[in-house]
């Protein structure tokens, strides 16, 4: 079975980057353009599988990325999942904001497709077997 990573972010530019080079290097991606929707995906029956790691951005509409990382970390079936956040927001206190919110890697834009994907990778190692 592949890799499945959920990609969050509001623009649509950036979905599709990480859709495309995330696919190129093997991955099964699915992508919603906000917290609401992705929380809708993952809490109902409409997903076939949940994913192995979440790319999430901070600055969303309805529900920011922070809240977000929040709600999953305080669900029992998605807490072990692995979180990149992936934002332009780089400042020390937005990093930590991430950290305590349950982010696993916090990785500021722009950012070099490859540079995700080996981060992804490693998401994948903090990851329980």
């Amino acid at each position: 079975m592949s890799i499945l990573v959920m990609v969050i972010d509001d623009s649509l530019t950036v979905r599709k980057i990480l859709e495309v080079s995330l696919k190129r290097a093997g991955f099964d991606v699915i992508a919603f353009p906000d917290g609401i929707e992705a929380l809708q995906a993952l809490t109902s029956s409409n997903l076939q599988r949940l994913p192995d790691v979440m790319i999430l951005d901070v600055m969303m509409p309805k529900l920011n990325g922070y809240a977000f990382a929040r709600i999953i970390r305080s669900k029992s079936n998605l807490r072990h999942i692995p979180i990149l956040m992936l934002t332009s927001r780089d400042g020390m206190i937005s990093q930590l904001r991430g950290r305590i919110a349950g982010a696993n890697i916090y990785m500021t834009k722009p950012f070099k497709a490859q540079d995700v994907v080996q981060t992804v990778l490693s998401c994948l190692k903090i990851a329980p077997g």
